[in-house]
């Protein structure tokens, strides 16, 4: 667990962001290079990408704020720092798609087929950023018994985003790390067979919907104390993000089924 990657003097450079920034770019240059073998107008993509990531980290940090309103209005400074937490994912990714289909439909740009090149691109950057939210100690895991459980003694991570030290807890952010850099491969994989424009959108959510719900399983810290329905067996449980998580999963196929028909009538 490394907050801090490097100090010079009055220069600090935190690994969260450090990871995210890695993240992003080699999410951008992924979405380069696949919207020019598309035949897109790469250019205006990227412009595309770089104001949705804004507009993607107000969202996440809206439904963040909503979820922990009592909590954010007594300390609203904690609601601006990106190492204590990003936000909720979910939040943004449903901001930022909303700005990026008005963006597509104004430039007259093909919406499936450049969703088809996001979606692994994000992906990939929230496999790095998991890994940076591991070394910050934010979106921690719960208290952990097996041989999976990892003990973090920072304080000063301690200090910034409420990670409990000298106890063994789940390295959920390395769960999700894992499974989104698996998922950013099944994707690739599909982009490169594809015969419907979509599918790989489509799989995207559903593939991400159910990473995310699985992991909420292991989630520690505040923003998993969002609870639906509280039980003191977390699988039998269940929060706010994964009520979004089974939204998408349904999403994600209602799509395909639709995709799928409009084709079959333009036949």
């Amino acid at each position: 667990m490394f907050p801090v990657l490097v100090k010079i003097g009055p220069i600090t450079i935190h690994t969260y962001g450090f990871m995210m920034a890695l993240g992003v770019a080699f999410g951008l240059w992924f979405v380069y290079v696949q919207t020019k073998k598309q035949g897109l107008p790469a250019v205006k993509i990227i412009d595309m990408a770089f104001y949705t990531i804004i507009i993607s980290l107000v969202g996440a940090k809206l439904v963040l704020f909503v979820g922990n309103a009592s909590y954010y209005i007594k300390y609203p400074a904690e609601l601006l720092t990106l190492a204590r937490s990003g936000g909720v994912f979910q939040g943004g990714l449903a901001a930022g798609l909303v700005f990026a289909l008005w963006y597509l439909w104004k430039h007259k740009i093909p919406t499936w087929k450049t969703a088809d090149v996001i979606a692994p691109a994000v992906a990939l950057g929230h496999g790095f950023g998991r890994i940076g939210c591991f070394s910050a100690g934010c979106c921690y895991g719960r208290a952990c018994s097996s041989p999976l459980g990892v003990t973090f003694t920072s304080e000063y991570a301690h200090n910034l985003t409420g990670i409990p030290v000298g106890m063994p807890i789940h390295p959920v952010q390395l769960y999700e790390s894992g499974l989104n850099f698996l998922n950013f491969l099944v994707l690739f994989l599909i982009l490169k067979k594809k015969k419907l424009d979509g599918v790989v959108f489509s799989f995207y959510i559903i593939n991400y919907s159910m990473i995310r719900y699985f992991t909420e399983f292991y989630r520690g810290d505040h923003s998993s104390k969002i609870m639906l329905i509280k039980n003191q067996s977390p699988y039998l449980s269940l929060s706010l993000p994964q009520v979004f998580c089974l939204i998408g999963i349904i999403s994600g196929i209602g799509l395909i089924v639709f995709l799928k028909k409009k084709k079959e009538r333009a036949k």
